[in-house]
């Protein structure tokens, strides 16, 4: 980090720079002038460049002099305020700095020894031996006293560290390897925490005489002379105490700070920033919003402040899986400063963590543009092209992350899984090779450099993998990948270019799969069963009782709303309902909720919400997920038709208008069972029908196999018995073991796994002109049938 010195000298040197009329201010032409030289890759409109200019001169009209312009002392607060980037914008413009930091050193020393202290170099001391908030002109100490205070807390600390690292306790930790959180501090001149994490050991005594001491010294600026000294000494102790990590601490002053002035906006972002440091996402996001109440009742006041305090009211609803509504402030973030690449950035990631590419791609490539090194940019960009299908381009977006960060761990993780995807198994196990070297632990990358030497046909190597993964977990995916390399082994299957290791196979029309009594699922109607059961796992909604959605409906109250075409709704933003599922899904942890939230958006928000605006019927939206949530099948059925009814078109009635029926199974088929076609049921049932169905009527149009969701019943049996297993039976064409039903075929006997069945992969050695199936649950329907058929057999004997 740039000394405060060097900072200051370089903003003087931008700022006279552009003061080409010598008038001690930055006019609108000669701000603009700085905005264009400082984004050379940017191209801004005329519309941009006054947007940006007046949100600048109307956030820092305390430093505008009249025609001046915008004076040195408002420049130097922008990039206090995380506007910009000093040391990026003095490398864009060129001028070379000298500054002779001996020379101010000498001037010290000589006025030091000194009988009579030139006030002036006791202030130069003090800014040399404190952080750079200390000595900002708004964020900064204020009163005297306060700078005993700082001066004794950093005798304190320097105490403790020297002590812990005698006894080996002190931790110093390199981040450098992960992905920055991109959060603002306001502290300083750097948007982020430093790469080098600090861990303090609490639980010794020279830590409790370190909180005993510091105890004292927060008595003393609770014993100053004014309220605003106290507020100032707990400000700048909290502070420091920030600075070296001792974020519990820290948050004990900022606490302090709020209490003396509840209604300043910093000791409320700070002890927020403290928070989510400490893990604690839900008081962080309580404490940004706090600050942001502050800031917008506090007028243009605290506007300077305003971006930084979205970007963490994002970052820690991110941190509880709320990435909808992150996504929200991210935007306002932007708009309010249009150079905040930060915000670009972080909103680019969330957009991408909701399954919105090219949204994200557009967002990202322009925090590029700001920031050309930003490698977690460069990082979430490809990932979002990989997702688009753009491979190659992700290739080489992936490759300039690592370039600008060697040891970039999600990039080289995700560079990795693209090889994976294109079949590139080499290239992955390098790839995952090089994430271990930075992370050793990693369980994940190990598991698939095995994978991905199995797909290079390197099995020895590939078992060695996984044997290293096993002791560093003890997860059944990886038991049941060693079997399957035991089975391959013993096999000797040839490879068929397959990620897992998949032996040679035949896909079989669908015509010739043929089922043995009626209990056996048809091949199409397993293959959309495991879609949905493969949704139901991602989002958890069949974790989620349906008898919760009832609840909802009852107790909330949304208001009702009209859309383009003027028919009554109630619908509700998707901020919104992101808060409604996480309610119904509180037992997800924040990472698997945000997973649930991106696969409903992707699958169901994205069909609900055509127009993209922004907003959802929440009648139809519980009606859609009723069918995938817990509980049984009849009332399943009962609250789907209920949500219907609770919607306004319906309201107050027993029955639901057959239009509002005949849509909802459209858009429940076109969620759940996009390969069957639904484009004409509207056509073939009648979409101007202006008659009512009852709730059986509606069971009945629910049911039908070929234009309602009859697929339900095959939905049930996945979800009874898909965790069941088959002894030692492995699938005959992927080798892996057989979890769910066994579908065995009659004639050759081999058996098939449900995803294989379900794909039409059978063994290429038993070529048949048809095939039939006969599927069993469980190994002991499979012995019952055997038994039956030696009885039968015994039967026709003479």
């Amino acid at each position: 980090m740039a000394t405060r010195g060097s900072r200051s000298e370089k903003v003087k040197r931008i700022f006279q720079q552009f003061d080409t009329n010598r008038d001690g201010g930055l006019n609108r032409d000669e701000m603009a002038a700085l905005v264009v030289a400082v984004n050379p890759r940017v191209k801004f409109s005329d519309e941009q460049i006054n947007a940006i200019l007046d949100e600048v001169f109307r956030t820092y009209g305390e430093f505008i002099d009249g025609e001046k312009g915008l004076s040195y002392d408002g420049l130097l607060r922008t990039y206090d305020d995380g506007a910009g980037d000093v040391d990026r914008d003095f490398d864009a413009l060129g001028p070379e700095l000298n500054f002779d930091e001996n020379k101010g050193a000498s001037i010290v020393s000589e006025a030091s020894s000194s009988a009579i202290v030139d006030e002036r170099v006791m202030e130069s001391q003090k800014k040399q031996r404190t952080a750079a908030w200390a000595v900002s002109p708004h964020h900064g100490i204020v009163f005297d006293d306060t700078w005993k205070l700082v001066d004794d807390l950093e005798i304190l600390v320097k105490r403790l560290k020297a002590k812990q690292a005698k006894d080996g306790k002190f931790k110093n930790d390199n981040f450098d390897a992960y992905s920055d959180a991109g959060w603002s501090r306001e502290l300083g001149p750097s948007a982020e925490l430093s790469e080098k994490r600090v861990y303090w050991e609490e639980s010794g005594p020279d830590y409790a005489v370190f909180v005993k001491e510091l105890g004292a010294l927060r008595s003393r600026a609770d014993g100053a002379r004014s309220r605003e000294e106290a507020f100032d000494g707990h400000m700048a102790i909290g502070s420091v105490l920030y600075e070296h990590q001792l974020f519990k601490e820290a948050f004990i002053s900022f606490k302090r700070s709020c209490e003396l002035q509840p209604m300043d906006v910093r000791p409320h972002f700070r002890a927020g920033n403290c928070l989510y440091v400490l893990g604690k996402y839900k008081e962080a996001k309580d404490e940004f919003l706090l600050a942001l109440e502050s800031a917008e009742a506090g007028g243009n006041q605290w506007g300077y402040l305003l971006p930084q305090i979205y970007v963490n009211l994002g970052i820690a609803l991110e941190g509880e899986g709320m990435v909808l509504s992150a996504c929200e402030y991210y935007r306002e973030a932007a708009i309010l400063c249009p150079t905040h690449f930060r915000a670009l950035k972080l909103l680019g990631s969330a957009l991408f963590g909701v399954g919105e590419y090219m949204a994200a791609v557009k967002a990202l490539e322009e925090a590029i543009f700001m920031k050309p090194d930003y490698a977690d940019a460069h990082c979430d960009l490809a990932s979002a092209l990989h997702a688009m299908g753009e491979d190659e381009r992700a290739i080489e977006v992936f490759q300039k992350a690592i370039d600008l960060k060697p040891g970039h761990v999600d990039a080289l993780y995700n560079l990795g899984g693209l090889y994976m995807d294109l079949g590139r198994f080499q290239r992955a196990s390098e790839m995952y090779t090089r994430v271990l070297a930075v992370w050793p632990n990693h369980w994940r990358a190990q598991l698939n450099k095995a994978v991905s030497l199995l797909g290079a046909g390197e099995t020895e190597e590939a078992k060695k993998a996984l044997k290293e993964a096993l002791k560093m977990t003890n997860r059944v995916e990886l038991h049941d990948a060693i079997y399957h390399l035991k089975q391959l082994q013993k096999k000797k299957v040839k490879t068929n270019g397959g990620a897992n290791g998949e032996g040679t196979f035949v896909i079989v029309e669908l015509s010739k799969f043929k089922t043995v009594g009626d209990k056996t699922t048809l091949r199409q109607d397993l293959a959309n069963a495991l879609q949905i059961r493969a949704f139901q796992r991602i989002t958890r909604l069949s974790r989620c009782e349906v008898d919760l959605l009832k609840k909802e409906m009852s107790e909330t109250d949304v208001p009702v709303s009209y859309s383009g075409g003027g028919g009554p709704q109630k619908s509700i933003r998707k901020p919104n309902l992101e808060e409604m599922l996480r309610r119904l899904l509180n037992f997800l942890k924040p990472d698997a909720f945000q997973g649930a939230v991106k696969a409903i958006n992707e699958n169901i928000l994205s069909i609900l919400d055509e127009t993209g605006s922004g907003r959802v019927d929440l009648g139809m939206f519980y009606a859609v997920i009723a069918p995938i949530c817990n509980g049984p099948p009849d009332k399943r059925k009962r609250i789907a038709f209920d949500a219907l009814l609770w919607r306004p078109v319906n309201e107050g009635g027993s029955q639901i208008r057959k239009v509002d029926a005949v849509q909802y199974i459209k858009l429940l088929r076109a969620i759940h069972v996009p390969s069957h076609g639904v484009s004409e049921m509207l056509e073939v049932h009648g979409e101007t029908d202006s008659s009512v169905v009852s709730f059986n009527e509606f069971l009945v149009m629910f049911d039908d196999p070929d234009w309602g969701f009859g697929i339900m019943s095959t939905l049930l049996k996945l979800e009874t018995g898909d965790r069941n297993r088959h002894g030692r039976r492995v699938c005959s064409v992927c080798r892996y073991p057989i979890i769910g039903s066994r579908f065995k075929e009659v004639k050759s006997h081999f058996s098939l796994c449900n995803q294989c069945y379900s794909e039409g992969k059978v063994p290429p050695n038993f070529k048949q002109d048809e095939y039939k199936f006969k599927e069993y649950g469980s190994e002991a329907e499979a012995m019952k049938d055997k038994c039956m058929c030696f009885t039968l057999q015994s039967h026709k004997a003479p």
